[in-house]
């Protein structure tokens, strides 16, 4: 009984911290709770009924597995237990979501019990997440003249599955909740400091906005019985940032609806809004609860008579109000019509765009995957029934404009469709099913996505997907008690489920804890590619990528497809020359700083950034793309010429084999395998068959941006404004300053050179900035801390070997070292140079941060508030984002610099050679390869 006493040791202690007892995923647990369940006379048995009952884990969790064999034992009568009749039994049976639930309902109907039969085919009926074993089972019994294996394949052909579902209310009633204002970061929702917790979800529940929050949403939901509680960023967009399953979660935990009485904690169909609606990465994640996203359009520009936008002191549009929605606005959501109606029914905004036919059936079946399954489900009974499935789900709009060209989105689009209408030709605004080659899991976000598989009852990957990786960055920093209670479960569960994953759950090879992002660059060897990983920087430079939530993630894995909108494509060109002084990270915020210039609005914001890029391999083209999920796009797509791209496939190509020859490679092959996929598009690319990926002449933008190289004549940061009056200008990615705005008085108290946005060549100029200074002064002091992680263990040995890893050791007060990793995270930092593992460290926040009130000069992503460096009592923290050179040169200063002392310090040191793409291929590659 030693498990089921340590269950109620850890139910105390959980107890303490005013939290409920963990669900359960142990089959050995629920083992012994079934034979107290067996013993009328156990003191234990009444608790452990309602752990059976209430507390254990569907899907194919190993507890999962238990019960449904115990349940199934109760039908057949050869178990009796007066709590639990058979009746009650079906019924756990059809909350348990498939896999040994599914098989154990297919053991009942295909069984020769008449009556027990028809019972588990009604049950059948309702299920949809069913796998080949499931459904060659039933496609054998069907071809050998069974009735009830008919009766459920016609169910399913009708997808009764589906139809027999209540319908959406034509009217919901909510409850505002201004969660802040400005954008909304999922980080709010869901701290990336909380990451541990995620898959605890009413402990990660505790984390969400603050506890007074929680207090005035409990209250609110007390006084409005019978609304939902609408959680609002006002003049703002929510979720930006990240996709954030957690954040939904947490959301849902909140103010959603419970999605089964025998689960606990795993709530669905969560409200939330924005002025400007929702980030389209959080958007998606909130279809997978079934939950709407509102744009609330409630603050507008205010014009002149010529209806042009007035202007503040600032430079920005002075907003009005069009209606409230302060916290406690009683409003209606009248989703036959598709508007938001005040409190006596007055209209406010047009709210159509969160009831597409898609969103509308998500918000039906509880979530977006059930519709994905119920779609291959009834597909597969009408061909094995060998009838034309009827049209019971919204068809796929399919958007086609005669004698109009594609853009390079839509090319990938058409080319991996699955499902859509043969030989047509499909544009923006089409939904379609497409095949999924690439999918990366990080592991933050990881232990949701194996949940989520366990749920869906998927035990192996898709045969369709090309590779698959599971990465170790984001806990990469310290490897604390928390890491070592999840990573290690967590690499074993998606190593068995066939990804390549970062560590080696034997302990055959060195743990890899480079940056996903950079991981997955590597790993996409062609540039038609789809590519879905758990993170907002899913942005490669080959391909079309898009970051997305553990459930889309879990999806890809299991299927091998997703589905979605081909979003329309904003294409971004350069002219001009690059000063030799610039850095390509200052070509990444002129982007940005031009195009707000340009068009006043954010025209990347939920589109599809096509670059123009050229002549820069994949990593330092990854820059620019990296950059896009703060431009609040879609994703993004770098227009390379043939030369370079054959150059971005050979350096994937190296960078595979040395992933082989750690011993990373599995049994299915999976690496060798993308080497050879690789070489084919090398062999395409020469030979002239199928040249880099590029858009035809006639293709239609949503809008074009021209970058003028020649206005980039200093180094651009970031800024997160965090003083300004105006709360909702705070904390975006909008304020592009150049760095004699600072006048060289901003102090800088930390330097970060790190995450995604680095790569070789910015190690390298760290090492040789390090050397110029010490020529020129004898040595090199900081006066503020520097901490550098390498993005990936590769950059380390190559800079071992061309001898500028020296230099780095040399300065430093601190070296990693992964046979004694840290333990705790730092939280005091010297005026040294910190060489950190490679990992995403001071960007992702959920381990190392910089003192609180500091204000860090990064390398990063990431400014939202409390991600990189927490506010003190006296001061807020601030995280300015700026190119390499910058935050190397600010660290030793400990100010921002001037032009001319960065101009000084750069000076020799090739740092982009980059030129817009000509007709003909330039041949300029990256100075650092």
């Amino acid at each position: 009984m030693s498990l089921y006493t340590d269950y109620l040791k850890e139910i105390e202690t959980r107890k303490g911290e005013g939290l409920h007892p963990k669900p359960i995923d142990d089959g050995a647990l629920v083992a012994e709770l079934i034979s107290q369940i067996r013993d009328s006379g156990s003191e234990h048995r009444e608790d452990s009924l309602k752990f059976f009952i209430y507390n254990t884990l569907p899907g194919t969790t190993s507890a999962a597995g238990v019960k449904a064999a115990f349940l199934k034992e109760i039908i057949l009568g050869e178990v009796e237990v007066a709590e639990i009749t058979p009746e009650f039994a079906f019924e756990l049976l059809s909350h348990m979501k498939g896999g040994p639930s599914v098989e154990v309902l297919l053991d009942l109907a295909l069984g020769h019990d008449a009556a027990i039969a028809a019972q588990a085919a009604d049950v059948l009926k309702t299920q949809v997440f069913l796998y080949e074993a499931d459904t060659d089972r039933l496609e054998a019994a069907f071809k050998a003249g069974n009735a009830i294996a008919r009766e459920i394949l016609e169910s399913y052909a009708k997808a009764e599955f589906f139809t027999k579902l209540p319908d959406v209310d034509e009217e919901i009633k909510v409850v505002t909740y201004i969660a802040a204002e400005g954008d909304i970061s999922t980080d709010l929702l869901s701290p990336g400091n909380q990451a541990h917790s995620r898959s605890d979800r009413e402990l990660h529940g505790k984390c969400m906005i603050s506890e007074a929050a929680q207090k005035e949403i409990e209250a609110l939901k007390l006084q409005h019985p019978d609304k939902r509680v609408m959680l609002i960023a006002e003049k703002g967009t929510m979720g930006v940032g990240s996709s954030r399953m957690s954040g939904v979660n947490n959301v849902a935990l909140w103010t959603g609806k419970q999605a089964s009485p025998y689960v606990p904690f795993v709530n669905f169909a969560p409200v939330v809004a924005g002025t400007n609606g929702i980030s389209p990465i959080f958007l998606t994640t909130v279809g997978v609860t079934g939950g709407i996203g509102l744009d609330l359009k409630n603050w507008v520009k205010k014009v002149d008579s010529d209806g042009k936008a007035i202007l503040n002191n600032d430079g920005n549009p002075v907003l009005e109000q069009k209606y409230s929605v302060e916290t406690g606005t009683v409003l209606k959501i009248d989703t036959k019509n598709k508007m938001l109606l005040d409190e006596d029914g007055k209209e406010l905004v047009d709210v159509s765009s969160a009831f597409t036919p898609q969103k509308v059936e998500f918000m039906k079946a509880g979530s977006s995957y059930a519709i994905v399954f119920g779609k291959k489900l009834q597909t597969f009974a009408a061909e094995t029934l060998g009838i034309e499935a009827p049209l019971v789900f919204a068809p796929a709009k399919e958007v086609s404009h005669e004698d109009q060209g594609l853009t390079a989105v839509e090319k990938i689009f058409n080319r991996n469709a699955v499902g859509s209408t043969p030989g047509k030709t499909l544009h923006a605004g089409s939904d379609v099913r497409v095949k999924v080659n690439i999918v990366g899991s990080q592991d933050t976000t990881g232990l949701m996505t194996s949940q989520e598989l366990e749920a869906m009852a998927a035990t192996v990957i898709s045969p369709t997907v090309d590779g698959a990786y599971q990465s170790g960055c984001h806990t990469a920093s310290v490897w604390d008690k928390k890491a070592q209670a999840n990573i290690p479960r967590l690499m074993q569960f998606m190593n068995n489920f066939g990804l390549i994953t970062a560590r080696d759950p034997k302990g055959e090879y060195h743990a890899m804890t480079d940056v996903i992002h950079k991981v997955l660059n590597d790993i996409t060897v062609d540039d038609w590619d789809i590519i879905i990983g758990g993170d907002s920087h899913t942005r490669m430079s080959k391909g079309v990528a898009f970051g997305a939530d553990s459930g889309t993630v879990a999806l890809a894995l299991a299927t091998g497809e997703a589905t979605m909108p081909i979003p329309e494509s904003v294409k971004v060109t350069f002219k001009g020359k690059m000063a030799d002084h610039m850095d390509f990270r200052d070509v990444v915020h002129a982007t940005q700083a031009q195009m707000l210039k340009q068009h006043g609005d954010n025209v990347f914001q939920g589109r599809i950034i096509e670059v123009h890029i050229g002549t820069l391999l994949a990593d330092q083209a990854f820059t620019f793309t990296d950059w896009t999920a703060e431009m609040k796009a879609k994703a993004s797509i770098c227009i390379s010429n043939d030369d370079t791209l054959i150059g971005s496939l050979e350096l994937a190509k190296s960078r595979i084999q040395i992933m082989i020859d750690k011993g990373m490679e599995n049994e299915a092959g999976t690496l060798q395998g993308l080497i050879d996929k690789a070489d084919k598009r090398i062999a395409e690319i020469r030979s002239g068959e199928k040249p880099a990926l590029s858009p035809d002449d006639s293709a239609k933008y949503f809008a074009e941006v021209v970058v003028d190289l020649d206005l980039i004549d200093e180094p651009m940061i970031a800024d997160p404004d965090v003083n300004n009056e105006d709360v909702s200008k705070r904390y975006t990615h909008d304020t592009i300053r150049p760095i004699s705005f600072y006048k060289a008085e901003k102090k800088v108290d930390l330097g970060f050179v790190g995450s995604c946005m680095v790569h070789k060549g910015d190690m390298k100029i760290v090492a040789q900035m390090l050397k110029n200074l010490e020529k020129a002064n004898g040595k090199v002091e900081f006066k503020a801390p520097l901490v550098v992680a390498a993005p990936t263990y590769n950059i380390i040995d190559e800079m071992k070997a061309e001898g500028d890893w020296e230099i780095l050791q040399k300065y430093s007060g601190f070296e990693f070292d992964d046979l004694f990793p840290k333990a705790q995270a730092r939280t005091e930092y010297e005026n040294i140079l910190y060489l950190e593992r490679p990992g995403c460290n001071l960007c992702m926040g959920n381990q190392e941060k910089a003192a609180k009130g500091d204000t860090v000069l990064a390398t990063s992503t990431r400014l939202f508030q409390g991600r990189v460096v927490e506010d003190a009592a006296e001061k807020k923290g601030e995280s300015l984002l700026a190119s390499t050179p910058v935050v190397v040169l600010s660290a030793i200063l400990g100010r921002t610099p001037t032009i001319e002392e960065y101009k000084t310090a750069v000076e020799g040191i090739d740092l982009t050679k980059f030129a817009p793409p000509v007709e003909k291929p330039a041949g300029t590659r990256s100075a650092h390869f």
